[in-house]
């Protein structure tokens, strides 16, 4: 096998030649094998972590902290995953890992970079050109990055299921309108009841998720705050003036979700209120369906 040297504060190893990430992501994969579930398993949170870097690299060329140049080739690397769907199997970290994400932000960082070299006509891990750290992590930190990708990663997820939720709510209703003339016996506790029709069953099934929906939408809302600019703590450190909302506009234009900037930085990078919330709608809407798919199996039952 082919491979190439990359060096960090540890030492030098041996990357692979064809690989598009680099030393620290290797360090990563030997110390963090948890559960076998890699990033590369979670799509959405990839293009999430993508679109994040893109758009502090067009906030860092607007702000004129980052040269054009270099600016406009990591935005073509970002666009190599997000447009081409390119080496979405190149980030080998578990999805359990130490440091609050920094080893999937530095895996980010390395792709990212080499994907950028290859565009301007550089070998994989000339760094001396285009940095992991020092150009695509500019102005960021894991805690602002990684989070801001994990919240654009559930949102999409979310949007999914707003939909799929609704395609379920129209196929109970029209359910419901086919069988609103076959009679059947309501039952209570297991036992027969009163006469019921099946359309009126299906019609509750249709009511019951609908409800749903609005719950999802609340959800998403409070993931759009985002602590993008945040850097370490909160505070900011190392950002220009403007700088969270420079990034903010520039994620929205690119995900198309409309993310603002937290009132309050310090807060939104140490608070996971919003996670427990879309984590609280989907419980809700699971217990949902397994009582109505557990209806479904008892009628069928005769």
């Amino acid at each position: 096998m082919l491979t190439r040297i990359e060096e960090d504060l540890l030492g030098s190893r041996e990357v692979p030649a064809e690989a598009y990430w680099g030393v620290h992501t290797l360090r990563a994969v030997e110390n963090f094998r948890i559960s076998g579930k890699t990033i590369s398993d979670v799509p959405e949170m990839v293009r999430g972590i993508a679109m994040v870097k893109k758009a502090c690299a067009l906030a860092n060329k607007e702000l004129r902290v980052l040269p054009e140049d270099i600016a406009d080739a990591i935005v073509a690397g970002c666009d190599e995953i997000l447009v081409e769907g390119r080496a979405l199997d190149q980030f080998p970290v578990d999805v359990f890992q130490g440091g609050a994400g920094t080893s999937t932000n530095m895996n980010a960082n390395e792709v990212i970079a080499n994907l950028a070299l290859e565009t301007v006509g550089f070998e994989k891990g000339r760094y001396d050109v285009i940095n992991p750290n020092t150009h695509v992590n500019k102005c960021q930190s894991t805690n602002d990055a990684y989070p801001t990708a994990f919240r654009v990663a559930c949102i999409m997820v979310l949007e999914q299921l707003k939909e799929a939720v609704q395609r379920l709510a129209d196929s109970f209703a029209a359910k419901g309108a086919e069988f609103s003339y076959v009679l059947k016996m309501g039952r209570t506790q297991l036992q027969d009841a009163v006469p019921m029709s099946l359309g009126q069953e299906f019609n509750s099934y249709s009511v019951n998720v609908t409800e749903e929906i609005g719950r999802i939408e609340s959800s998403i809302r409070l993931l759009q705050e985002i602590n993008l600019g945040a850097t370490a703590i909160g505070t900011g450190l190392n950002t220009p003036p403007g700088y969270p909302e420079v990034a903010a506009r520039k994620l929205s234009e690119i995900s198309g979700y409309a993310l603002v900037p937290a009132h309050d930085l310090v807060e939104a990078t140490y608070d996971n209120g919003a996670y427990v919330a879309a984590h609280s709608v989907v419980k809700r809407l699971a217990m949902k369906l397994s009582k109505i798919s557990n209806d479904l199996r008892l009628l069928s039952s005769g």
